[in-house]
């Protein structure tokens, strides 16, 4: 393993020393260099000897720069080399679960420890070596996000259909020991590892406190394309109200021991449920936020936060809005507040039903171009259309079914406005502070 170098920048260290596009480097102080994670680590001293491969011949560099300052190399992937895919086939993969049709990325399994470091994306450790484990302990790299599921070694085994899946707990200790931060998440299974598999996951990591800074626990996600897959039932209101009651019981022991949560129920338990979300204290900083852990109370307390402060003449106009059947209430909350304030602002939500996924899915990020398409024709009550940025990838111009912004506003004859994720920029934008995109 080693790093093709792609580009070296203009008045660096690198082209000082000669390096050239072309040539590989291969270690620093005898450190091997297999990927960005490397490379930064051990070319941030002041002092290092480098060796690398310049047409077929093996050269050695001492290399003399202020310490932490770029060497100047780049590559062809922002890792070094290629993301690291899933060697698992588990049994509530959304993924695998996927219609046919849509972006291609969405298709590729990750399970990288540096995306996981970099973007907060979970791993499962099974496909983790040995100088994996060991160079996440020597360079500290913390927090990383793990996606357990149980602690039963025969079960989780099962779950994952991955041998390796049983021995690879151990790196939970390993990790503790080396004093890394976990934050962990229970994709929770009915009736396979919740009820008494759940207290037990629940012991074993709380065990680990203080690396094990916050367990998240989500219902799996079941589609309609489940064809030769394993059966899973979803929740309905008596089981999520059971596991909720499970991970409640645990987030209020160690509040009082700990005087934080640590164990965060998603907001869909409490949905699901038919029960009240927690306040705010209850989410402690948000740390699994991107697992749809207290993104209800968030969206709603900055919204209204943002309502109350807001001064000044408000134009009259009307627009609709686009959400997920999960939540709608809230936006409708929400929505029905700002007009008792502003009378004049008329904002009309449609709740779009998932039939691109089969029904069963309900979160607003999944929703697509063409079930808005199909649901909003002709029912649009102005020519403003309010959708939600967590419906688009990062770029914020595509659904999942690749469907454009543009298309969308052209099939709904419509100008199309990017509502933020946060309850503020929510607010502001249905007030009239908006970002146009797509057709008119």
């Amino acid at each position: 393993m080693a790093l093709r170098v792609q580009s070296v920048d203009e008045g660096s260290p690198a082209q000082a020393l000669g390096i050239t596009p072309g040539c590989v480097l291969l270690s620093a102080d005898g450190n091997e260099l297999a990927d960005m994670l490397d490379y930064q680590y051990y070319t941030v001293a002041s002092q290092f000897r480098l060796a690398l491969c310049r047409g077929g011949k093996l050269e050695y560099l001492d290399v003399k720069k202020e310490e932490y300052e770029p060497l100047g190399c780049s590559f062809k992937t922002y890792l070094g080399d290629e993301k690291h895919s899933c060697d698992n086939h588990c049994m509530f993969c959304f993924i695998d679960q996927l219609p046919p049709g849509m972006r291609e990325s969405l298709y590729f399994k990750d399970d990288d420890e540096r995306l996981s470091f970099l973007f907060g994306n979970y791993i499962t450790m099974t496909n983790l070596s040995e100088r994996e484990v060991d160079r996440i302990i020597k360079m500290h790299i913390s927090p990383i996000f793990i996606s357990v599921h149980t602690t039963n070694p025969q079960l989780r085994v099962r779950m994952m259909a991955n041998k390796r899946a049983a021995e690879t707990l151990g790196y939970l200790d390993r990790f503790a020991k080396g004093g890394i931060e976990m934050n962990c998440q229970l994709v929770l299974c009915r009736g396979i590892n919740d009820g008494d598999e759940l207290r037990r996951t629940l012991d074993d990591l709380l065990a680990l406190r203080p690396q094990v800074g916050s367990i998240a626990a989500v219902p799996a996600g079941v589609t309609s394309y489940r064809e030769g897959l394993y059966h899973l039932t979803p929740y309905d209101t008596e089981t999520a109200g059971e596991t909720l009651d499970i991970l409640e019981e645990y987030s209020k022991k160690c509040r009082a021991q700990y005087g934080r949560s640590i164990v965060y129920p998603s907001d869909e338990w409490y949905l699901t449920a038919g029960r009240p979300l927690p306040q705010g204290e209850f989410y402690d900083e948000y740390a699994q936020l991107e697992d749809g852990v207290g993104m209800w109370r968030l969206y709603h307390d900055t919204f209204l936060e943002e309502l109350s402060q807001r001064r000044g003449f408000v134009w009259p106009h009307k627009m609709d809005v686009v959400t997920g059947t999960l939540a709608a209430p809230l936006i409708c909350q929400m929505t029905d507040t700002l007009h008792g304030q502003y009378p004049q602002v008329q904002v009309n939500v449609h709740a779009i039903r998932n039939d691109y996924f089969g029904g069963n899915v309900s979160v607003a990020g999944l929703v697509t171009g063409t079930d808005i398409i199909r649901q909003c024709k002709g029912k649009l009550k102005s020519r403003l259309l309010g959708v939600p940025e967590v419906m688009l990838r990062d770029e914020g111009d595509r659904f999942l079914d690749d469907i454009t912004v543009t298309q969308l506003g052209k099939e709904l004859s419509c100008r199309v406005t990017i509502l933020p994720v946060d309850g503020a920029g929510s607010c502001r934008a249905m007030l009239g502070e908006r970002k146009k995109k797509g057709g008119e």
